[in-house]
């Protein structure tokens, strides 16, 4: 194993619902990793459903201060999930790939320049960083259904938008006849996006 892929779950999910990913994204000498949130779904208590942060009451307003009160514990999971696999000391070779919830706290992820990941893919969420941005050198890839009626397709749009603007240089993907679910157009640039991430470090790294 010489790359990491960690999956990164919406709320109210856990993170055996995104599984289905690593079969989509064949890539030799890749493991995947799909943790769970650190929190229990406040929406249905005493399940297995979890959440990143809470969503109750949420606003455009609040947002951001959830998201930036998440950060610890999210990257206590990162950490103890890339240190499971032997890559504390290479985060080149960890990607992400979130879904809703989990591409808000993946897009934060960079926006902040907490981590330098080797690649970042975002489907179906949205940037709720405050600025000011700034985002490490980091390969991400927004996708984004056109017909999403629980994250409009716009925050796609705003995210690709403040990303560029703070140096970054996202791909971005619209896809027709998609709602909120990775799409295939958009699943098929994932897999040329970490490909090529994968194809750049083949030798495992030194202990």
């Amino acid at each position: 194993m010489t790359h990491l892929v960690i999956l990164l779950h919406g709320v109210g999910a856990h993170g055996s619902s995104l599984a289905w990913m690593a079969d989509h994204l064949p890539l030799p000498g890749a493991a995947f990793a799909a943790p769970d949130a650190p929190f229990a779904f406040d929406q249905a208590p005493g399940g297995p459903a979890r959440q990143w942060f809470s969503v109750t009451g949420v606003t455009a307003a609040n947002r951001p201060a959830r998201v930036a009160a998440a950060r610890e514990p999210f990257d206590a999971v990162l950490s103890d999930t890339i240190a499971a696999h032997g890559l504390t000391d290479h985060p080149d070779r960890v990607a992400l790939v979130g879904f809703s919830q989990g591409a808000i706290m993946a897009l934060d992820a960079v926006a902040t320049g907490r981590w330098s990941f080797g690649a970042v893919v975002a489907f179906s969420g949205r940037l709720a960083t405050r600025p000011p941005l700034t985002p490490a050198g980091t390969p991400v890839l927004i996708a984004h259904g056109r017909q999403d009626t629980v994250i409009p397709a716009t925050e796609a749009e705003a995210a690709h938008a403040a990303l560029t603007a703070a140096g970054a240089h996202p791909d971005l993907i619209l896809e027709d006849g998609v709602g909120h679910a990775p799409g295939p157009q958009g699943m098929a640039r994932a897999r040329t996006l970490l490909a090529a991430w994968t194809a750049t470090r083949q030798t495992p790294p030194r202990a």
